[in-house]
């Protein structure tokens, strides 16, 4: 059952808002196109990963897809961590000539490394999915309160009050109490607190959550009528991540794809991710992994293939893309 939205054209549209075929003026370009871009993704830009202050993003989902669409993007998916909270807010926002993918940024564990999961255009009401979804999100608020112990314990004068500030109505996690540090002049950055020393995985502060297994998350995904994509899987500067082996049975259980290119992937690690992809089968995806201010990336900073995006909307059975208010004409 589509969860979301009605059904609209999927046809791809240029940012002039003519079909291909219908009439549209030749595009000249003033610059060679980079070596493997085509002509299409050079004008369709596609960013499906961002976050807004439904969980650790700055911006309201209602300013993130008029950002989105300042920023020049034809696509943005809203994946906020563990939850759909922001949909209504940024399905009821979205500007004219964008189109909106819903999603969400799932918290999953495997033999003991945390990794995240992108899960788009599932059906948000489908019960199994749902609750999983809120055995992760109701660990949230004790998991913080047992950090914000630790740093207590280390001499660090955050209080819960100040964290919850900073969280305001979104899903509390590591990125509010980050926030905290900075204020609190213990780090120059977000980036900079999550670090062994204080809030990486089995840093001095960490806390364990409740976070799902992958392989049940791509089921419960794909029971929704969802698609999902490994995200940031060789950001090591976060922590530990999975050894290929295990992206290899992750694809064998069904994953779609993965995230190669992010700003937390050098040059190098994104060329393996995307051998790696080929071998496997998997879908490749390029996005911000936007927080508005509380990191430095920008919309659109990576985007994805508007072929690459085409098959995740031919895949999905569970929403459909949202198209922006007079776009009878979605992407």
């Amino acid at each position: 059952m589509r969860g979301a939205v009605t059904a609209h054209s999927r046809a791809l549209v240029r940012r002039s808002g003519a079909r291909p075929g219908a009439g549209a003026a030749p595009v000249t370009l003033e610059c060679p196109l980079p070596p493997g871009q085509s002509l299409e993704s050079a004008l369709v830009r596609i960013d499906l990963h961002t976050h807004s202050t439904a969980s650790d993003g700055t911006d309201t989902p209602a300013e993130l897809v008029r950002n989105a669409a300042a920023a020049g993007l034809d696509v943005v998916a809203l994946t906020d961590h563990d939850t759909t909270r922001g949909y209504a807010e940024a399905i009821a926002a979205v500007p004219e000539g964008l189109t909106l993918v819903t999603g969400a940024e799932l918290s999953c564990r495997l033999d003991g490394v945390g990794l995240h999961m992108l899960a788009y255009l599932f059906d948000p009401e489908e019960p199994d999915l749902l609750r999983e979804r809120e055995l992760v999100r109701d660990d949230r608020v004790p998991r913080a309160h047992g950090m914000i112990r630790k740093l207590q314990e280390l001499g660090v004068p955050v209080a819960w009050e100040q964290v919850a500030r900073i969280a305001g109505d979104g899903s509390v996690g590591r990125p509010h109490i980050a926030t905290a540090l900075v204020e609190l002049g213990v780090v120059p950055s977000v980036s900079d607190a999550f670090t062994p020393d204080w809030l990486a995985d089995g840093g001095r502060a960490y806390v364990e959550k409740h976070e799902s297994d992958p392989f049940e998350a791509i089921r419960l995904v794909k029971a929704a009528g969802g698609v999902t994509v490994f995200a940031h899987p060789a950001a090591a500067k976060r922590g530990q991540v999975v050894p290929e082996s295990a992206i290899a049975e992750l694809a064998a259980a069904g994953l779609d794809g993965i995230e190669a290119d992010h700003m937390d992937h050098d040059p190098a690690a994104r060329a393996r991710l995307k051998g790696l992809a080929a071998e496997l089968g998997l879908l490749t995806t390029g996005s911000s992994d936007y927080h508005g201010s509380r990191k430095t990336c920008v919309l659109g900073e990576f985007t994805t293939d508007p072929e690459i995006y085409g098959e995740i909307t031919r895949r999905a059975t569970g929403a459909f893309p949202v198209p922006g208010a007079g776009g009878a004409a979605g992407i």
